[in-house]
């Protein structure tokens, strides 16, 4: 019944007009299964978030040390790093020392990088805007993140979105959310969407992505503005309030150990659909989405939304989503696709993805394209480019290549 109806929302919502997304690159083919050589290397620790300004790639995580690719010399680096896109050469004038992991970085204007996390001085406390030609911060931007850290950011012309588990920026009371002027930091008085009822204890945004026009957020929150929006929420950017989009997907609850499952998000190239990847353990032969990545139609609208596909893992966390068009790339610490019938186990139909994975955007099963990647905790990051897909983890297996921490797979 679902499957029918998916594809009954499918063919209707195609023939509306949709506004160019922002939220990713758009590849006419999936990518290479061999990375390139030329990335550096991570040499401890974890990579949390990747962002692209210009041709340079800035790195954030929570690490001490990198190298260039065929090098042996370390150089230190304090949670960020950058590199050229096209080289893969470690850039030596860009070493902020941030005393804290760096969970979200987002490109700004001027040759700068936003970066977000749980660090403190000589910037501001958890956001702070960084010139990327030398690592110095941006004077004139001030947004000192109080009560909690930042975990996604996302900028949008002269506007910087901000979400973590906060409960102020400046001298503005926030929870979680907020958008600020992307030159000086001062939060937006008109924004002011307010996730409540946290599931297990504060409330947190795991993950934000944006079209033109539509912010789709998900956390540990059961309302966004007191209305009912477990876990997941669409929000109208021009006038700050709570679309009506509201799904019962992810109310119900996994493990005990994973109160709010909801990680990663991204909307298509086209912004037509996004998808929405979890954690929350196995739970086979019922209709919950612990341990899955689901595909949701952005212009829906009403009450009781449900996916226009579901890929379930069999009992591993997935952490990252980047869509293309041709793939829906996903990444984590899982061992299989396409296995709804498995608990830690590989049930019936399940196909080995080992760490890393694409499934079709149109079916929502699982691709060939099988690179592998060794596990660990999984990827908590990756950047579609023009060139290809980057992904950020903590492990150093990628494509059965040493590639530590740090990969790309080249467009094909």
């Amino acid at each position: 019944m679902l499957a029918r109806t998916a594809l009954i929302a499918v063919a209707t919502l195609a023939a509306l007009p949709v506004a160019p997304a922002l939220a990713g690159v758009s590849q006419p083919h999936v990518v290479s299964e061999n990375p390139v050589d030329t990335t550096p290397h991570v040499l401890d620790g974890i990579v949390n978030a990747l962002a692209l300004v210009g041709d340079t790639v800035v790195v954030g995580g929570e690490f001490s040390a990198v190298r260039d690719a065929g090098s042996t010399r370390e150089l230190p680096r304090a949670n960020i790093f950058a590199f050229d896109l096209r080289t893969g050469r470690v850039l030596r004038g860009f070493a902020p020392d941030l005393d804290g992991p760096v969970s979200a970085l987002a490109a700004g204007p001027g040759g700068t990088v936003y970066a977000g996390g749980s660090f403190n001085g000589p910037f501001d406390r958890a956001l702070v805007r960084l010139r990327v030609s030398d690592g110095s911060a941006v004077p004139s931007f001030s947004a000192p993140v109080y009560g909690g850290n930042v975990s996604s950011l996302i900028r949008q012309g002269a506007d910087l979105l901000v979400g973590g588990d906060f409960s102020r920026i400046g001298h503005s009371a926030r929870t979680a959310l907020a958008r600020v002027d992307a030159e000086t930091g001062a939060v937006d008085p008109n924004f002011t969407v307010t996730p409540g009822d946290g599931r297990g204890g504060d409330v947190r945004i795991y993950a934000m992505a944006a079209t033109r026009g539509t912010l789709a957020v998900d956390g540990s929150f059961t309302t966004l503005d007191g209305l009912r929006r477990p876990q997941i929420g669409l929000i109208d950017l021009a006038s700050g309030r709570v679309l009506d989009w509201h799904t019962e997907a992810y109310a119900a609850s996994c493990r005990a150990s994973f109160p709010s499952y909801v990680r990663g998000l991204d909307f298509s190239p086209d912004g037509r659909y996004f998808v929405v990847v979890t954690t929350g353990g196995p739970a086979p032969r019922t209709s919950k989405l612990c341990d899955s990545a689901a595909r949701f139609e952005t212009y829906a609208r009403g009450d009781r939304i449900r996916p226009t596909w579901v890929n379930l893992t069999g009992g591993d966390s997935l952490y990252a989503v980047a869509i293309t068009g041709s793939a829906v790339y996903v990444g984590g610490h899982q061992r299989w696709l396409d296995n709804p019938l498995g608990s830690d186990t590989a049930g019936p139909g399940a196909v080995s993805r080992p760490g890393i994975g694409a499934i079709n955007p149109v079916t929502g099963k699982a691709q060939s394209w099988n690179p592998t990647r060794e596990r660990g905790i999984g990827v908590k990051a990756f950047l579609t480019v023009k060139k290809g897909l980057l992904v950020g983890s903590d492990t150093t297996r990628l494509g059965h290549e040493y590639h530590a921490r740090v990969g790309m797979f080249p467009a094909t």
